[in-house]
């Protein structure tokens, strides 16, 4: 059986399939969770999947920006308004990691615009942080998934070399996850938010510190788990602020 034989069976099984990804590229979690993921659909792997070789990311904000507004390597390129790239200074110290645009975002171009985005500039604004002075903000993916449900594991897989060039170029002295798919897919694991909150986790060769807390749009569905989300945000502030 070849293959994308095997991937067709075990997909129709429900059997997760992962890609090994490159040597160095993967965050390493400062605990002793184990790494796993969702299978990639079987259309996607069959026919939309570019050779890793032949589509090289720019090393540029122009050239990378570019990149990600004609990209057309997943299936959300179908269905999108605009591609979301991101928005704050280059070389900020903070940079905030969400899931995926939604209807706003996915209108406007830009990340965080709706009322979770609303939430979390206020949030921001409490540890003294702003996305127009000190704080980069980017997606998981960068189109809009329909619906606005959850990134499928093939469209995130697709994004990532774009989030990864982005967190390069920024070289922020802290990634902060917002939510469960973004730190699952950052620091690949499938460990629940609730574990994942309150540590100290490192992202990439150069170890960049990472920390995890919720969602803004998860807060205006739970606000009885604000309260936990400012022990995070002091977490952070202390952390920006040695």
């Amino acid at each position: 059986m070849d293959e994308l034989r095997r991937r067709r069976y075990l997909q129709a099984l429900g059997i997760e399939v992962w890609e090994s990804r490159a040597k160095g590229m993967a965050a390493t979690p400062l605990t002793d969770d184990r790494v796993t993921g969702r299978a990639p659909s079987v259309d996607f792997v069959a026919s939309r999947l570019p050779p890793p070789a032949s589509r090289p990311v720019p090393q540029d904000w122009a050239g990378l920006q570019a990149a990600v507004a004609g990209c057309r390597k997943c299936r959300l390129c179908e269905t999108r308004t605009n591609t979301v790239f991101g928005v704050g200074p280059s070389h900020a110290p903070l940079m905030v990691v969400g899931e995926g645009p939604g209807a706003d975002e996915d209108a406007r171009g830009e990340p965080f615009v709706g009322r979770a985005g609303k939430l979390l500039d206020e949030m921001l604004k409490a540890i003294g942080r702003s996305r127009k002075t000190d704080t980069y903000i980017a997606n998981v993916v960068k189109c809009r998934p329909p619906g606005n449900r959850e990134p499928a594991a093939d469209e995130a897989e697709a994004c990532r070399a774009y989030l990864e060039q982005q967190l390069r170029l920024v070289k922020p002295k802290l990634i902060v996850a917002l939510g469960r798919v973004a730190a699952q897919r950052l620091l690949v694991t499938d460990t629940p938010i609730g574990r994942m909150r309150g540590q100290r986790y490192s992202w990439g060769p150069d170890a960049t510190p990472l920390m995890v807390t919720y969602h803004p749009a998860y807060l205006l569905r739970s606000p009885g788990d604000k309260a936990k989300s400012w022990e995070d945000l002091k977490r952070i502030h202390r952390y920006l602020s040695e």
